[in-house]
Formats: structure tokens, C-alpha cells, sequence
């Protein structure tokens, strides 16, 4: 019998789950990207301006060159699904899957357009395109950052 005090013990531990959550890193699925894969808004336009009067919200249409579109579970070279970032002031961890919030949306089943009601004010908007496990590629593919108004 192994005797370790309490401070050995949880250095043990403490080891134990970081190798584990190491593994679990190596194990999730990176895709590659080519050079010429583009992501962008087709509309809105950067700076434009909405009625927040209207019920039924700004229609955003998602654009992709140089990549296909193929829905989430799904592993198919050179391909992602969309993930519309709203008023994210920070990337996430983009070796990660990417997390669906109300500020991360995922489009999973392959949409390629969506429309979101938001609140009278200015929002920022990305792309990121995600591979079949919700991981952005390598390297990323993102839109630069739109910004549009809600009046």
C-alpha cells in the first residue's frame, strides 16, 4: 500500500486531471482550412440601421467562398457550419468547440441565413465558421466584425 499525505495526494490528483483533460484536448477533432476560405455578411451591411419597430427582425445572410456548407456531426473535408457572434467583446477559446449562447448562435443543420430581433442600440456581428464538432478551424475562417444599429 501507497501512503501519501494529504499534500502528495492531491498533487496526485491534481496531475491526474491535468494529463486527462490533455488527452481530452488531443482527442477533439481540428480541421484544417484552406487559404481561400472567406466568411461574410451578405446583409446587413456594416453601419446600417434598423426600425426596431419591426416584429419580424433583421434578416442576416451568412456568405462562404472557398468552403462548403455541411451541417454539424457531420465530418466533410474542406466544410463548416455558421456561428453568429452577437456583441461578443472577446473570442472565445477557438480550440474548443465554440459555446451556444445567446451571444454565440449556432447553425448547425446548415442554415446559411437567420433572422434575430435585438434591442434598440449598436450591436457588433462575426462569423465563424465551425467544424462538425462546433470547433473553428485552423486557421479560423471569421468575417471581420460588422457593426448595425437598432433605432
Amino acid at each position: 500500500m501507497i501512503n501519501l499525505s494529504k499534500r502528495q495526494l492531491k498533487t496526485v490528483v491534481f496531475s491526474l486531471g491535468l494529463a486527462f483533460m490533455g488527452l481530452a484536448q488531443a482527442q477533439m477533432p481540428n480541421s484544417l482550412s484552406p487559404s481561400s476560405a472567406r466568411v461574410y455578411f451578405v446583409q446587413p451591411a456594416d453601419g446600417q440601421v434598423f426600425d426596431g419597430q419591426d416584429e419580424a427582425g433583421i434578416e442576416i445572410i451568412f456568405g462562404l467562398t472557398g468552403m462548403q456548407v455541411s451541417p454539424a456531426g457531420i465530418a466533410v473535408p474542406n466544410s463548416g457550419h455558421h456561428h453568429l457572434l452577437i456583441n461578443v467583446e472577446h473570442l472565445p477559446d477557438l480550440t474548443n468547440p465554440l459555446p451556444a449562447t445567446d451571444q454565440v448562435r449556432h447553425f448547425g443543420k446548415g442554415q446559411t441565413s437567420t433572422r434575430v430581433k435585438l434591442l434598440v442600440g449598436k450591436h457588433r456581428l462575426q462569423l465563424i465558421l465551425g467544424n462538425q464538432v462546433h470547433i473553428p478551424h485552423s486557421p479560423p475562417v471569421m468575417s471581420e466584425v460588422i457593426e448595425i444599429e437598432v433605432r
